[in-house]
């Protein structure tokens, strides 16, 4: 490849609430490469400062889609929506990306599928573990889902989205059974 790799990913396919979240991201070629990894892999404190490295020294997008669309499109139409808002996105903020010609710019994204980009994309499972680019797009768009749901848990206390950020842990299942669903559930997913 002669051009620039945009990287892709999504967070929070497995929530009960909230939004799925993904980041682009392109790299200069002098990034600090040992700031990144798997966002999985880093602590919320490392996740945090390498953000602010990815966004004040690459080119990067950030998107949401919410709860009430993923119910009606599910949540992998809903993940894909999303890296193709963040592609977007990253497209707006740095027009220079945009002006490339045909076969300078390529995308990767983390999984089995690819979305629609204006660009050629490849899907690679656990490329989120290889490329850097689809790391920092994994920070970018955890980082930002954690942000989101800490906002949430403002908003509505009772069903602790600051700790379990939507995932289906047993407090958030309790407080599902006992308030009932909150305005950012996922109605269509199951509740055990």
């Amino acid at each position: 490849m002669n051009g620039c790799l945009a990287g892709l990913d999504e967070a929070g396919r497995g929530p009960l609430a909230g939004p799925v979240t993904a980041g682009c991201v392109v790299l200069p070629d002098d990034f600090p490469l040992e700031l990144l990894n798997d966002s999985k892999k880093l602590s919320e404190k490392k996740r945090e400062a390498a953000e602010m490295v990815i966004k004040e020294r690459a080119c990067w997008g950030f998107a949401r889609v919410e709860a009430d669309e993923i119910d009606r499109i599910n949540i992998l139409q809903a993940s894909l929506l999303a890296m193709a808002r963040a592609f977007q996105d990253m497209l707006n903020r740095f027009p220079r990306l945009a002006a490339l010609q045909a076969g300078e710019l390529e995308a990767i994204a983390d999984g089995l599928y690819t979305p629609g980009l204006s660009c050629p994309v490849r899907a690679e499972v656990k490329a989120d573990g290889k490329y850097p680019q689809v790391m920092a797009a994994s920070i970018i768009a955890k980082v930002g889902r954690d942000r989101i749901m800490r906002d949430y848990d403002a908003l509505y206390p009772a069903y602790g989205y600051a700790k379990h950020k939507g995932y289906p842990t047993k407090a958030h299942i309790a407080a599902c059974h006992e308030y009932g669903p909150s305005p950012i559930q996922r109605l269509t997913f199951s509740y055990p």
